[in-house]
Parts: C-alpha cells; structure tokens; sequence
C-alpha cells in the first residue's frame, strides 16, 4: 500500500528555487534588458551577491552544479580577471545607494581560491557595492580543500557561515560518488571555522545515493549530529544524466528505489527531529535558535536559488558563469561556458543569455508555490489582499484541488489551504498543480522525494 503511495506522488517534480523554473527562461532577455532592470533598483533597496566559481580539483559523480574539473590553477586565475570586470561592470550599473546585506560564494569549490584570492576578491567587492555592517558572509566548502592559510583568509573576509558538503560518510558510497572525505577531516573544519568565530555551520547530506541504506544514513546522521551543526540541508540526490552526463560514471543499478529513497528520508527525519531540529520546509533542518528556524517561525522564510533561506532582499544579483539572479522585474541566467562568458565581460558586455520577465500572473503563481514550499499553506484573505481580484482564478484551483483530493495530501478550511502532514514530503508535486508551465513544458525532473 504504502509503495503505492509513494509511487503515485514522488514522481518527478521541479525543486521550485524559482517559478517559472529555470527550463522556461528564453533568449528574449538579453544584456540590454538586464542593464535595464539593474538601473531601476532604487537607493535603500537591499542586495544579496552569488559568486560563482565554477571549477573544482575533482569531480564528484553525484554533483549537480554547472562545474569543471581543473587540477592547474591557472584556469582560476584567469576567470577572476573576467569576474573583476563583470563587478566592475554591474556595480556601474546599480545605484550606489543599495546594500549589499549577503555575500555568497559558490561552486564548484570557492575553496580552491588560494588565500591571497580570496582576500582579493573580497576586497574588490567590497571596494563596488556598499556593505551593511552586519551583511551575512557564506561559503560552501570541500573539506579537502582547507588548510591555515585558507581558514585565515576566511576569517579575513567576515565569514559568518560555513556550508560543508558531507553527503554520506560510509566508504562505499563515497567511492562510488567519487567523494571521498572523511568524518575526521569533517570535524577538522567545523572545529577550525568555530575557532576563528564563526557562528553559523551548514551540513550538506545526501540520501538516495549508490549502496546508501538506512543504516549507512543512520550512521552519517548521527555523526553529523554529533558536529551540532546550526543546520542540516537533507537533499535527495538528483539522477539526472541526461543533464549532468559525469553522473553516468554512477552505476544505476545500485540506487535505492523510490520506496527506499522515502524510507531513508523518513529516518534521517526522524533522527534530527529526535535530536533537538526543527523540521524546516521539504529538505532543511534548523536548531531553534538559528536564524532560518527563527524565519520559518515567523513566516519570514523565502525560497531562492539556494535553497530555504532567512535573505529577504530586494534583488539577488548573479555574479559569474552560469550564475542566476532575481530582480523585481524577473530572472536572467549568464552564459555558462566559462570561454564565452570571459570573452563577453572582457569586453564589459554583460553575459546574460536566457531569463523571464514575469507577468502579473506569475507574481501570483510564483508567490503561492513560495508559501506553499515554505509554509505549507496560504491564506485566502492574504493573497486576495497582495494581488486583488486577478487572485480569483488561482484560488478557484486550489478550492477544488482540495475537494478532489482522495489522499488526505491538502485541505481547505476557513480559508486556508494547507499541506497536510501526509503530503509535506511530496509538496514539490502538489505545487506542480500551481505551475501553469509545468505540463506544456519539455523539461525533465528529478524524483520528487
């Protein structure tokens, strides 16, 4: 029965870090476009910076990112020269008077950086954008990558949290995810970041990997746990070869089945709740006094391109290959070929290739499936309150999504719609029924649990 279930709702869905997603952005948006909608930011409005390095010193088979593998470190040279100039070149663009209140850096491995980069490319935004005092500093991390010198240069920069990649611990699984990293090395990192103040460290764990098992996470979650890291993303590893073509170094015949894959999350669900976290959207797990648990709490919480995340600012700028940003007026994506976008920044073009202007439509859909991936619900009186009487046919869907529903999956009352606790781990498809593109669209998804 219960396989059942699961079979007829964990089938592939978008992960929702936008809407629309990714797969419907278009050429029509281009630089000038962009350049457009950066010169109507306003002064006060609010930035968060990505920064994406898009190179690592191996290549794990698991990963989803737009990355490549370099054991040289010219490559990395060369690419912060481009990157200088795409700062230069948007700073010119934005008012002055926004702030910069989140920094993120990205991969790919921002650890690769040597030390005296990493200061450098501080310093070279900082010397653009105006800094708030308090602005949020993270960088995702590879354990094999760190040394003193790097931990210093990250205390340098203002880090603020630490986001280490974990995935699983047991040996066989690592090798055939070609990650192979262990406890020890794990725990080296969050000793040496907490030793230079930093307050924040994200775990990064993966079920749904080659040879995983609930005894191999029962083992990686309670090592984990033993770390008290602030928080805990639990992502269900994405298959999707057609894509990622290094993921056909996977042998597929290994992967758990969807069954297994639910049970996994279930018992590493299980565990971080027993042990104090509190259960944050589909995939994260925060301690209470976290500021991502504090935004959940307080219906704060927003949904980007990283994930859940306590950053409500105005615009979230793109900076490098393949990087998206998020402005008021819609996406743009830049060129993810790391040769054309240097070419194109090097002459102080802006590199954008696709995006999506949203309609007013789209503001609506976009901010349902957001409060529904967030908060598991929404509120009549609310979003007819924010988008008037063009809210009127959304929430007619949702009414009667409601009244068919067979699976105990949502319910409507009092006019609140609301994910039940049976259908929480499987809201990425009961958002679906919300996307107007997601049935006309040619894009293929991961597993939706």
């Amino acid at each position: 029965m219960q396989r059942a279930f699961v079979l007829k709702h964990a089938g592939p869905a978008p992960r929702y870090t936008s809407y629309p997603t990714a797969p419907h952005f278009h050429a029509g948006i281009d630089g000038d476009v962009y350049a457009r909608w950066l010169g109507q930011l306003k002064p006060g409005q609010s930035l968060s910076l990505y920064v994406h390095i898009p190179w690592c010193d191996r290549l794990c088979w698991f990963c989803g990112c737009n990355t490549k593998q370099t054991r040289k470190y010219d490559p990395l040279e060369t690419y912060l020269s481009a990157l200088e100039n795409e700062i230069e070149t948007i700073s010119s663009l934005v008012d002055p008077g926004c702030q910069v209140t989140a920094l993120h850096l990205g991969g790919g491995s921002p650890t690769m950086l040597k030390p005296e980069d990493m200061v450098w490319l501080d310093k070279a935004l900082r010397s653009r954008f105006q800094f708030a005092d308090d602005a949020e500093i993270s960088v995702e991390m590879d354990p094999n990558d760190l040394d003193e010198g790097r931990y210093d240069a990250l205390a340098e920069i203002g880090l603020t949290r630490a986001s280490i990649g974990v995935q699983d611990f047991d040996e066989r699984v690592q090798q055939a995810i070609n990650r192979e990293q262990t406890f020890e090395q794990t725990r080296e990192v969050v000793e040496q970041v907490r030793k230079r103040g930093v307050r924040s460290v994200n775990c990064d764990v993966l079920y749904g990997l080659p040879h995983q098992t609930r005894a191999s996470v029962d083992d990686t979650i309670g090592k984990v746990i033993s770390l008290n890291p602030d928080r805990i993303a639990l992502f269900g590893y994405a298959h999707v070869p057609w894509m990622k073509t290094h993921q056909k170094m996977i042998d597929e015949t290994a992967l758990p089945d969807v069954t297994e894959r639910f049970a996994q999350m279930n018992r590493a669900s299980s565990l971080l709740t027993a042990a104090g976290y509190t259960a944050i959207g589909f995939d994260h797990f925060a301690l209470p006094a976290d500021s991502l648990a504090i935004a959940a709490a307080s219906g704060e919480m927003r949904r980007n391109f990283q994930g859940y995340t306590s950053d409500t600012a105005d615009a979230l700028i793109g900076l490098g290959a393949s990087s998206i940003g998020q402005l008021p007026q819609g996406y743009i994506q830049n060129q993810p070929s790391t040769g054309e976008y240097q070419r194109q920044v090097n002459l102080g073009r802006l590199p954008v290739v696709r995006g999506f202007e949203l309609s007013e439509e789209d503001r609506l859909r976009a901010r349902v499936i957001e409060l529904l991936m967030c908060d598991f619900a929404f509120s009549f009186a609310a979003i007819r309150q924010e988008f008037g009487p063009a809210a009127e046919d959304v929430l007619d869907e949702a009414e009667y999504l409601a009244s068919c529903d067979t699976d105990g999956m949502v319910e409507f009352s009092g006019g609140l719609f609301q994910v039940t606790a049976k259908g929480r781990p499987f809201v990425r498809s009961i958002a679906s029924a919300f996307d107007s593109y997601f049935e006309n669209g040619t894009a293929r998804h991961s597993l939706a649990v």
